[in-house]
């Protein structure tokens, strides 16, 4: 294990450059498409305004087209509450930087800056080569940088995409539906949005 690790950070680390951003615009060429049905608010002749996909359909299509699986806040916090995660076999990824990690975070959750991975690969490889399930956020809304950081981490060392999950509410929706975050490194012990204080304090003693 020790020797596929190595390997892998090896190769990661040869293979994002200072300008590894310019590597992922490969994955996400042009504008976003819409793949399923038509459009929002497009006019189609014999085809009703009913059939329109939802928000959360359309972005689920468009993580589909390019390999990643949407997860909306209830797999979120299937995920959050699974006993797995104490042992990192449930893992939460956010993509944002340093700055807006430590303001405020998924309790457990480890940072990976897509602009720095090089800073954030020997702590993160380990876990993604092991974990069963890995979840990427960051703002959520219009932020594409979970994206960007799975497709990343996915494709330079191999995660089978049936582990990846993208969380579209990102932080926001978190923070909104009044889940635990916390506040300054992994697992500093401090928390807001008190009310899931007992699961806050598992996270805090997990790995």
């Amino acid at each position: 294990m020790v020797a596929v690790i190595g390997a892998a950070l090896a190769f990661v680390a040869n293979a994002l450059s200072p300008y590894g951003l310019d590597l992922t615009k490969n994955f996400f060429p042009g504008a976003k498409p819409v793949s399923v049905g038509v459009a929002i608010g497009t006019n189609v002749p014999g085809i009703a305004s009913a059939q329109t996909n939802s928000p959360a359909e359309t972005l689920a299509a468009q993580l589909r087209e390019i390999g990643l699986q949407l997860a909306d806040s209830n797999k979120v916090a299937q995920f959050f509450h699974d006993p797995r995660r104490e042992q990192d076999w449930v893992i939460f990824i956010d993509a944002r930087d340093g700055e807006h990690y430590e303001a405020g975070h998924i309790p457990g959750a480890y940072l990976f800056d897509r602009f720095r991975p090089e800073t954030y690969l020997a702590n993160v490889v380990p876990v993604c080569l092991t974990a069963q399930y890995i979840v990427f956020y960051c703002n959520g809304g219009t932020c594409d940088a979970s994206e960007h950081a799975a497709i990343m981490l996915r494709d330079s060392i191999g995660i089978p995409k049936e582990k990846v999950f993208v969380y579209g509410g990102g932080i926001d929706e978190w923070s909104s539906n009044g889940m635990p975050i916390e506040i300054g490194p992994r697992n500093s012990g401090k928390f807001t949005n008190v009310n899931e204080t007992a699961t806050s304090g598992r996270a805090a003693g997990s790995k």
